[in-house]
């Protein structure tokens, strides 16, 4: 079994729509892959629905949820979510109007650094209701000043750039309870460089995470057997995924690129059964 659980499409700051990202799936021969945009499920109806006419491949309904700590981020995968959930769908709409509020308040700094973009442009760039700073990045590289999305980041919209703007998120706590309301199991996602790793794990399996994304796009064989140390520790489920975003992103990954353990993959099927059941139950 191939399975890539950590996928983007034009829902949120992917390249391709979700149905292309099915397609793309099949082409490179994978057998499962997990829809996870950032603060929307806007794009899971049209991938499984793409989906349901190639029996090769199984889509897993997802999510990514951006979280916030002290000096950085969280990022928090959920699968198997119940993507119709009022709860789930109230609390996303929140974080996605945070973002849209961010956005707007970078594209003012970027003009008054002398960097004119329209909203207008960043919002067909998004084409789906998740506007972030990629979009931005793309909107000024289209206008020419800059020669590279990634120049974007590490000059402009970084966590140290002038245009940054912090926005409203959830704690790392908050998120999983979250994805754990809305029928969904909880993963930490590309955790290599949280400061206080085992810390945040420890608070993270009390509220419910299940498991750790171990196998990801440029991670080492030392960064994974670490990673592997801790999801031993605290007994969690060692997921993979590419973190893929399409041809041309600012984020350069491959498709299938890093994988989870077809081991890893059953579990998860296995968990979301059985907490469907519980949920039944109560």
């Amino acid at each position: 079994m191939k399975a890539d659980l950590h996928v983007h499409t034009t829902a949120s700051d992917g390249i391709l729509s979700p149905a292309e990202v099915v397609e793309l799936a099949v082409e490179v021969g994978l057998d499962v892959i997990a829809i996870t945009d950032h603060d929307t499920v806007s794009g899971i109806a049209a991938a499984l629905a793409a989906a349901q006419t190639i029996p090769s491949i199984t889509v897993i309904p997802g999510i990514e949820i951006s979280t916030d700590v002290p000096n950085g981020e969280v990022h928090v995968l959920g699968y198997f979510i119940d993507f119709t959930n009022p709860e789930l769908s109230t609390a996303l709409e929140q974080l996605r109007g945070s973002r849209q509020v961010r956005a707007l308040k970078m594209v003012e700094k970027l003009r008054t650094l002398g960097m004119d973009i329209e909203w207008e442009q960043v919002q067909e760039i998004a084409k789906g209701d998740s506007i972030g700073r990629p979009h931005i990045a793309q909107a000024l590289l289209a206008k020419g000043y800059i020669d590279s999305t990634k120049v974007a980041f590490d000059k402009y919209i970084g966590r140290n750039g002038p245009a940054y703007v912090e926005r409203e998120k959830l704690t790392p706590v908050e998120a999983v309870k979250l994805i754990n309301g809305g029928c969904g199991l909880s993963v930490l996602a590309h955790p290599a460089d949280i400061d206080g790793l085992e810390r945040h794990v420890s608070e993270l399996k009390a509220a419910g995470l299940v498991g750790i994304e171990v196998y990801y796009d440029g991670y080492t064989s030392d960064t994974i057997d670490r990673l592997l140390a801790v999801a031993k520790k605290y007994g969690l489920v060692t997921t993979g995924g590419s973190d893929y975003h399409g041809p041309g992103s600012s984020c350069e990954s491959v498709i299938g690129e890093a994988l989870a353990p077809a081991a890893a993959v059953d579990e998860l099927f296995a968990l979301a059964d059985k907490h469907s059941l519980e949920l039944m139950r109560t």
